[in-house]
């Protein structure tokens, strides 16, 4: 398929314009994003997904550090194990397409690696970007020899926090696994925007098992499943079931 697909403007049901914005068709398209939705035995093809998978990893990351992976689940045994552990929810039993995006904070040491690599092949790289990746990525994401830097790391932010000489925030483990799913869920959203470029509807899962999951992948327990998303041609009774919202006075608040 070429690559044209991916160059197309996409219709959407909105104008740039906020004075021409048509909110009524863009809430029924929000509305419908939801995993009551169904396909079509049409399934994506194989070089569309790879392509979208491709434009997923250009993901926004500062840091050049890639703490995700995604998972294509493609043999049928995998894939009716994933339809199931995502609870058979019709956006899952009904796709041929499901893709699992795992955040892993600890891959951090091969991103590091990754990247010295590759400086080491420039003819010059700055001091600055080698001794980043070299002093301060293990530094902060590392914990050192006998696991002691870690709440070493702890105890002076939280210290030099009371002075605001650093601004506070999470460290350790958990900030990683944070830092980790943050990113991730960038990445999702390339994904997902992609396949809908190259005309395929797409949908998150609003649910899953995610300890038989990551047990399906063969995935360390320290490494968080940060979303299951399906992708398919829409079927035409697509959507289904009633929409529960809450109020909005429980949701939105303004300070």
């Amino acid at each position: 398929m070429s690559d044209s697909i991916f160059k197309e403007p996409v219709n959407m049901p909105y104008s740039e314009s906020a004075a021409d914005c048509n909110f009524g068709e863009f809430s029924k398209v929000i509305e419908s994003r939801r995993s009551v939705r169904v396909y079509t035995q049409e399934a994506v093809p194989d070089d569309v997904v790879e392509k979208c998978l491709d434009i997923a990893l250009l993901a926004p990351n500062s840091s050049n550090l890639q703490p995700w992976e995604f998972y294509w689940v493609k043999s049928p045994e995998n894939l009716r194990k994933l339809q199931q552990y995502c609870l058979d929810q019709p956006a899952a039993r009904t796709s041929s397409t499901l893709i699992v995006c795992v955040a892993r904070p600890d891959r951090w040491p091969l991103g590091q690696k990754i990247n010295l690599d590759y400086f080491e092949t420039q003819p010059a790289p700055p001091k600055s970007v080698m001794a980043y990746y070299q002093k301060l990525v293990p530094f902060v994401y590392g914990n050192g020899p006998g696991h002691i830097l870690g709440p070493f790391k702890t105890l002076v932010a939280h210290v030099l926090g009371l002075f605001r000489v650093i601004p506070r925030g999470p460290y350790g483990k958990a900030g990683n696994i944070l830092w980790a799913t943050k990113t991730t869920a960038l990445a999702c959203e390339n994904l997902m925007l992609a396949f809908r470029a190259a005309g395929y509807d797409t949908c998150p899962m609003e649910g899953f098992d995610e300890v038989r999951v990551k047990k399906l992948l063969g995935l360390p327990r320290s490494c968080a499943v940060t979303m299951v998303i399906s992708a398919g041609k829409r079927a035409p009774n697509g959507v289904y079931g009633p929409r529960i919202r809450g109020e909005k006075t429980h949701f939105v608040h303004k300070i």
